[in-house]
């Protein structure tokens, strides 16, 4: 590619909007083509850059990054079907089937990165987890997935703790979906073998706490992650931006970007 890899960032008056910009403004490989956020701050200014409109800045754009919400970046998706249109590496959380249904719809003309967490030590955690899954018995071993986020986070559990419940899931050669219990309240009685929980805590401003826990009647195995500043996840976006433009169109994962998938 002759030049700089032209940038899109939506979502840019959000936490991870800014840290993404942030980020490319220290790189000579690429630059902020746009940016954008909901439409109401059409022409409003996050830092140097003035805001437009999504479908303003998506000819702008090689590829664009967003971390925002599950409906947003479904619109983005269902905008994109069909089109050359550029490259996506979506951040967003909280996905409705129907906004899933639209991004695998647009994986099929366009190279697409999702993630939960672009983090390098998520991923591999992700592994770890994946492998300690498929070596211990789910009759012996209970799975739990802990998370923890800041006050403002509106979504629950986190991409991230989903991400890791999927790959305990995949470990077992399962369907998460048939095994999850994301609440527990009143009596709700025993433990279902096999079952894979999720329990959550927000407050303060956590920027990422993940654990994974196998517990066995005598011993409990904990793997865990601990996120000190957003700019490791913007500095992964990149990465993935810088990897996934020029692709064949498909679905990817952070699991593909750093060659962990063959």
């Amino acid at each position: 590619m002759a030049g700089p890899l032209r940038i899109g960032v939506g979502g840019a008056r959000g936490r991870m909007g800014q840290a993404v910009a942030k980020a490319v403004a220290t790189r000579s490989d690429a630059v902020i083509a746009a940016a954008y956020d909901q439409f109401k701050y059409h022409g409003q200014s996050v830092g140097d850059l003035t805001l437009t409109f999504s479908n303003s800045a998506i000819p702008l754009c090689d590829v664009i990054i967003e971390f925002t919400s599950g409906e947003a970046s479904g619109r983005l998706a269902k905008m994109l079907t069909g089109q050359a249109g550029p490259a996506l590496v979506i951040g967003s959380t909280g996905w409705s089937q129907a906004d899933e249904a639209r991004l695998e719809r647009t994986a099929k003309t366009l190279p697409v990165v999702r993630s939960g967490n672009f983090s390098l030590g998520i991923n591999v955690l992700a592994g770890l987890v994946q492998q300690a899954a498929r070596r211990l018995p789910a009759l012996d071993w209970d799975i739990e997935v802990f998370e923890a986020h800041h006050r403002r986070k509106v979504d629950a559990p986190s991409g991230t703790a989903l991400m890791l419940g999927e790959a305990a899931a995949r470990g077992r050669d399962i369907d998460l979906s048939a095994v999850q219990v994301r609440a527990r309240d009143g009596i709700t009685g025993p433990r279902p073998d096999g079952a894979i929980g999720f329990s959550v805590m927000r407050g303060g401003g956590i920027v990422g706490e993940h654990s994974v826990v196998f517990a066995g009647e005598e011993e409990v195995l904990t793997f865990s992650h601990s996120a000190r500043d957003r700019a490791l996840f913007a500095r992964g976006a990149i990465v993935a931006a810088l990897w996934v433009v020029g692709k064949p169109p498909g679905l990817y994962d952070m699991m593909d970007v750093l060659g962990f998938r063959d």
